[in-house]
């Protein structure tokens, strides 16, 4: 199996997910570009080695879809994101701010941390439901 080697490339599968749940059905190289704020050369650039490695595939309308390898990442580090991010939140950390701590620390934390963070997260949420 092969795996990312940069957390850049898990971004860039994290996004085409983002995208894609936000009822983007056909995402393009423009879309990633325009929502990371990159040029398209150096989005063009990242998606051919994600393709090299088995993780998208570019159909003949150039519409980027994730391979089963692909959106396995991609959903780890959006579930990640979205539980470290919602944490960050209910600790009191604006919005912007939280979710952008969080795609920093989103890559580097074990597994272990996280669901512990999860676990934890979910308790607090579950204790405000009552």
């Amino acid at each position: 199996m092969t795996t990312v080697s940069h957390e850049s490339e898990e971004d860039y599968l994290e996004r085409i997910l983002m995208l894609q749940e936000d009822g983007n059905e056909s995402v393009h190289a423009i879309d990633i570009a325009n929502s990371m704020s990159f040029s398209k050369p150096s989005v063009s650039i990242a998606l051919k080695k994600l393709e090299e490695k088995g993780f998208v595939v570019v159909d003949d309308r150039q519409v980027l879809k994730l391979t089963e390898s692909g959106l396995a990442i991609a959903s780890r580090i959006y579930e990640r994101h979205q539980v470290i991010g919602s944490l960050f939140i209910s600790l009191g950390v604006d919005k912007e701010t939280a979710y952008r701590d969080a795609c920093k620390i989103e890559h580097d934390l074990s597994e272990t941390t996280f669901e512990a963070l999860k676990k934890h997260y979910l308790l607090i949420t579950e204790d405000k439901k009552k």
